[in-house]
């Protein structure tokens, strides 16, 4: 780990650490035993999987909260505003849950009708729930009402599942059918598809780490073969709008013995794969539209890329499954046949490794 960012690490961590009786006199024993103390979690493990997340059939939920406040939230730090979710349960009753959500975001929150929400679920109010131990997801909502909108949506919620297929270094999504509602007037709003992702601080829990929001990581710092995949992943669906380094739609959860850090990329809606409309190129870097896929990973760990290349041509069947299954039978057959012409634009530059070396990995950054 490079005594830059170790030495950032170690900063916060003594800055955020509140003095307490059991710390000043070395307590054997935490004050509140971790749920990671009680249950051990991994990317396979099913068992310690919220209930959220054990099903990927589309939940259809109603959603109500005050609009005109959410709407008016428009700065990047706004409060936390009541609102409730409800869904019908296995045996026909209406469940119920209370919860808090604020809006936050940048891009999407100053140009989309609907803003996007960071939703808080106490698992005191979501016992026997589906929203239980969820804690705070956030919930990605289609930028305007209209059916083009929603597939740019269905096609950024399948690149979180594609990822999901890639590695366990990634963020769980579930698909809604959201039926918004105003609380304040009582009135129905719009029904669409939205998905939640899965809340960071568990995503990191799951991986047996802690997120750090500490910028300034490089390759030194990160697993090699998990951000050789990170990375590739990136190129694989044509996104540049990341910074590991600069933690930009980006997240480093930092291993809990402190011996490496992990690399998580998320939010993909300026990708070449999802080609939004309001998506745009990028001035510092040399393409000319949003389809056209740069290379950015380290020359440092360039033995890695092979390895994540591998990785993607083994599982080529199984990505490609998710076009073709319930959810994704939901985008338009032209969009499921665009995308994947995409992905073998990709598997065609990287056929043999003198083809991946040739076609992307000369183009890496740094000296080789």
């Amino acid at each position: 780990m490079t005594i830059r960012f170790a030495a950032a690490l170690l900063l916060v961590a003594v800055l955020a650490a509140p003095f307490t009786p059991a710390t000043a006199q070395g307590a054997d024993k935490p004050v509140k035993q971790k749920k990671a103390d009680k249950e051990k979690k991994s990317g396979s493990d099913t068992a310690a999987t919220p209930p959220l997340f054990t099903s990927e059939a589309p939940l259809a939920v109603t959603f109500a909260a005050n609009w005109g406040d959410l709407r008016g939230d428009r700065a990047e730090t706004s409060p936390y505003r009541a609102a409730t979710m409800s869904y019908t349960a296995a045996d026909g009753k209406t469940v119920t849950v209370p919860l808090k959500v604020k809006t936050h975001g940048v891009w999407r929150l100053k140009h989309c009708n609907l803003p996007p929400l960071r939703l808080n679920f106490s698992n005191k109010e979501t016992k026997q729930t589906v929203f239980y131990d969820a804690q705070k997801p956030k919930m990605v909502s289609v930028c305007r009402d209209n059916d083009s909108y929603e597939q740019l949506l269905l096609k950024e919620m399948q690149l979180y599942r594609v990822y999901q297929v890639v590695t366990p270094m990634s963020h769980r999504v579930r698909l809604l059918r959201v039926s918004y509602a105003d609380s304040a007037t009582g009135k129905a709003q719009i029904t669409r598809y939205a998905f939640l992702v899965e809340d960071p601080d568990e995503m990191a829990d799951r991986l047996d780490g802690k997120l750090t929001k500490v910028k300034g990581a490089t390759a030194d710092d990160y697993d090699p073969d998990a951000l050789a995949t990170a990375y590739m992943f990136e190129y694989f669906i044509g996104n540049l709008d990341f910074s590991f380094n600069g933690v930009h739609n980006a997240e480093t959860i930092l291993k809990n013995d402190g011996s490496i850090a992990l690399p998580v990329a998320y939010d993909f809606d300026f990708s070449g794969a999802v080609n939004a409309p309001y998506a745009s190129v990028d001035p510092q870097f040399r393409t000319k539209r949003v389809v056209d896929r740069l290379f950015r990973g380290y020359c440092r760990i360039l033995p890695s890329y092979q390895v994540a290349i591998a990785n993607f041509q083994a599982k080529r069947d199984k990505i490609y499954a998710l076009y073709h299954d319930a959810t994704g039978s939901l985008l338009s057959p032209g969009t499921v046949k665009e995308t994947l012409e995409y992905f073998d634009e990709f598997y065609d530059e990287v056929k043999t490794p003198r083809d991946a070396e040739a076609n992307v990995l000369r183009n890496c950054v740094g000296p080789h």
